[in-house]
């Protein structure tokens, strides 16, 4: 194996060329599969985006909630767009290496970005409990600069700990295989080929985890225990349920995030008692299709975002019609003329 050398601490550091990623490998119609991502992939980069323009061109949801709206769907964007196109190239093209510093800069994007919509979601959870919790001081509390400050902190503190969890990586010496049992440049997988120890990549992937998946799924449980003892105190059953129906699509959206990803880390990185096939199948799916799902069951189902879109709809509509009526009256003019 052709190697690049580079001196790190007085000792030789041996990074490859690159890496062969051999995820998929026994399961038969796979392709058919990935043609089913590229479905996701497409309806992920539709409806989000949909979802983005709506918010950003109408002045009337510059509010603190659809800032967090909208940094989901952008989140949610820049995630799949890490994974499916590679996927589809590795898998479908069957061209399957990808360079050292590409696996790096591929490492980095997944779990910053897979960080960041855990944060997207808490930071949801957040809004919901300031406006049940609170509800007489939630314009002065959840302002939009707050807003702004706390989803600014998310993306520092996302950014900055994958950054260093990937740093760390060019520690390690790849003397021996460089094939990557994952569907993309997967941490795990990757330092578990190196020649040296890589304790220290191992226990920041354990603070990765509970950073990633841990501490925003039990702040979002403690929000939702504190809005459920609000809500049981009121006296009116109309606002309860009026109150309860706000967070149905959230906790959708957390169900369908969390409960794969934890189930699989638990029983996957630590326990080892997964399949390794089963394995990358399963954490495909929970990484892709939440991307996917969020502005279908959450976004474009909030009222304010809905009426924005049907109005538009409606506009453009009505204007198609309007341009037919009138190229109809030009043509009977002109038959009127001959």
């Amino acid at each position: 194996m052709s190697s690049l050398r580079t001196v790190f601490n007085e000792s030789v550091i041996v990074h490859p060329p690159g890496f062969y990623i051999v995820g998929f490998e026994t399961f038969p119609f796979i392709s058919v599969y990935f043609i089913f991502l590229v479905f996701v992939y497409a309806v992920t980069l539709l409806f989000n985006s949909l979802v983005i323009c709506i918010i950003a061109f109408d002045h009337y949801l510059h509010t603190p909630k659809f800032l967090a709206v909208a940094n989901l769907a952008v989140v949610d964007v820049i995630l799949n767009t890490c994974t499916i196109p590679s996927m589809i190239k590795i898998f479908l093209v069957k061209d399957n290496f990808i360079p050292y510093n590409l696996c790096l800069v591929q490492m980095f994007f997944y779990y910053a970005f897979a960080t960041l919509e855990s944060y997207a979601l808490a930071v949801l959870a957040y809004d919901r409990l300031i406006a049940i919790c609170f509800p007489l001081r939630h314009s002065s509390i959840n302002t939009l600069r707050s807003m702004s400050y706390i989803l600014g902190m998310t993306w520092a503190l996302g950014l900055g700990t994958t950054m260093f969890a990937v740093v760390i990586m060019t520690e390690l010496s790849f003397c021996k295989s460089v094939q990557v049992f994952s569907y993309f440049c997967d941490y795990a997988p990757v330092f578990r080929l190196a020649c040296n120890d890589f304790s220290m990549q191992w226990t920041v992937a354990s603070l990765l985890a509970i950073l990633l998946l841990v501490g925003p799924f039990t702040f979002i449980i403690l929000s939702y225990v504190s809005i459920l003892g609000t809500v049981f105190r009121m006296k009116s059953l109309d606002n309860r349920v009026k109150a309860l129906a706000t967070c149905i699509e959230h906790l959708i959206l957390v169900a369908v995030f969390y409960i794969p990803l934890i189930t699989i880390f638990t029983i996957g990185f630590y326990m080892r008692l997964i399949d390794p096939d089963q394995r990358v199948l399963s954490l495909s799916l929970a990484s892709c299709l939440p991307p996917c799902i969020n502005p279908i069951v959450y976004s474009l189902k909030t009222k304010e975002i809905k009426v924005r879109f049907l109005a538009l709809v409606k506009n453009k509509r009505i204007g198609t019609d309007h341009k037919s009526k009138n190229l109809r009256i030009n043509d009977t003019s002109m038959k009127l003329r001959r």
